[in-house]
């Protein structure tokens, strides 16, 4: 799950809307949960003990976090190759705070992994979260 597609809605509830996103990351959690899935991969800036929690609550699973970092100018590339032209706006907002986001989710320490993707590609980054986890077949 992209969080940040669980809080988009206006007017919002609360400042950063994260009742509404905990809302309904729970439901579509339910959702999937119902029909067999049990493994949940969620996407997004945790950098509060008390975000987490919310996380935790939503989804009733204990949170076991990796964060992804990437040296600057790389961040930088990356993040202008994911948008277009009529996207600048997002992309200026992107640029403006991915070192500040970095440097917070750096000094937060929730994180169970850390992955310097610098030099890997988008497989040896899922390859090595599963390992840690345990979920990558070896066979």
């Amino acid at each position: 799950m992209d969080v940040d597609w669980f809080h988009r809605s206006w007017p919002p509830a609360d400042p950063d809307n994260a009742l509404i996103e905990a809302h309904n990351i729970a439901a579509v959690w339910k959702c999937y949960r119902s029909v067999g899935p049990r493994q949940l991969v969620m996407c997004g800036v945790i950098s509060t003990a008390a975000d987490r929690e919310r996380y935790a609550a939503a989804v009733e699973r204990r949170i076991r976090m990796v964060r992804l970092t990437a040296d600057a100018d790389i961040t930088r590339k990356r993040l202008r190759g994911r948008y277009s032209s009529s996207q600048r706006s997002a992309l200026e907002w992107h640029l403006e705070r991915c070192d500040e986001i970095a440097a917070r989710l750096e000094a937060a320490d929730l994180d169970e992994l850390v992955i310097d993707t610098s030099t890997l590609e988008p497989q040896e980054v899922a390859e090595r979260t599963l390992r840690h986890f345990g979920l990558l077949d070896t066979h």
